[in-house]
């Protein structure tokens, strides 16, 4: 598995009966999870959730709060700083089992030995790959269809004191702004994607996993330079196993440029013990 090990500012402290409470910082939170089917640890621990996630039955929730929280914060990975707050759709701003790949994309720009490594990231949300991946030395194209997503990313990249020359910042669609650069000449040595099950692009078009995934591999492989250093593929869908991620990297980046694949489970350490299933990730590199 690819397993997030080395983070002091956030933990997973127990999981149980559909949630999991975690500590952000010095802020504690509870949210559900759905593949979380084994039953709570010690009551007490619970009992320390500054703010809980509800889930609807008519289809999303709302938060509990139990007393005052910052509108924001920050938290910290080794150097690399964002800002995180509980959003109507029970996340923070950050999934932090991302920071296996974050570590493993800024190694593979730093062993290139390359000054001049550029870097696509689709479905960038507020920017954790793009800080990683510029701190490590690339100029990053961040690209999210929310404006709201891509100005969170960009008060990161502030908070971070990266130069903004190191970032281009794009609201659009994901495959529509590759299909664009491709008839531009334009070549990237690193992408990443991070797509949602399902969704809808800024003009209203309907995203669905299972229908798209593939055609949006093939094409943005053929938008990867000559000298390419990664491709990265996350997958959160339920029903989608690591190997499915590793068969698409085969097909098509590893047909184009040789190289290796590996795909496996992303996870989170759970202090109280086991690990957190938090979806899979299919890596490419030369």
């Amino acid at each position: 598995m690819f397993l997030a090990s080395t983070w002091k500012d956030y933990e997973v402290l127990d999981t149980g009966d559909g949630e999991k409470l975690e500590r952000w910082g010095d802020v504690i939170l509870r949210r559900p999870d759905p593949q979380v089917i084994w039953p709570k640890g010690d009551p007490a621990l619970w009992k320390k959730a500054q703010a809980h996630y509800h889930r609807s039955e008519k289809g999303g929730g709302e938060w509990e709060f139990f007393g005052r929280l910052p509108d924001r914060w920050v938290i910290r990975h080794g150097d690399w700083h964002f800002y995180v707050r509980p959003t109507g759709f029970k996340h923070t701003g950050l999934f932090p089992e991302q920071a296996a790949n974050w570590q493993w994309m800024a190694e593979r720009i730093r062993q290139s030995g390359r000054e001049d490594v550029r870097v696509l990231n689709l479905f960038g949300y507020t920017g954790g790959a793009s800080i990683a991946c510029a701190q490590a030395g690339a100029h990053v194209t961040h690209v999210d269809a929310a404006k709201g997503m891509v100005q969170w990313a960009k008060e990161n990249r502030a908070l971070n004191e990266l130069p903004e020359t190191s970032f281009r910042f794009i609201v659009e669609d994901a495959l529509r702004f590759v299909q664009r650069e491709l008839r531009r000449g334009n070549r990237y040595d690193g992408i990443l994607m991070d797509p949602p099950s399902y969704g809808r692009g800024p003009s209203g078009e309907v995203w669905k996993l299972e229908n798209e995934l593939y055609g949006l591999v093939d094409t943005c492989a053929q938008a990867l330079s000559e000298r390419p250093v990664f491709f990265l593929l996350n997958g959160y869908t339920t029903g989608f196993q690591a190997s499915v991620l590793g068969n698409l990297l085969t097909r098509c980046v590893a047909s184009r440029h040789g190289g290796t694949v590996d795909s496996e489970e992303l996870c989170l350490p759970v202090t109280a013990g086991g690990v957190l299933p938090c979806g899979a990730s299919g890596r490419w590199q030369m």
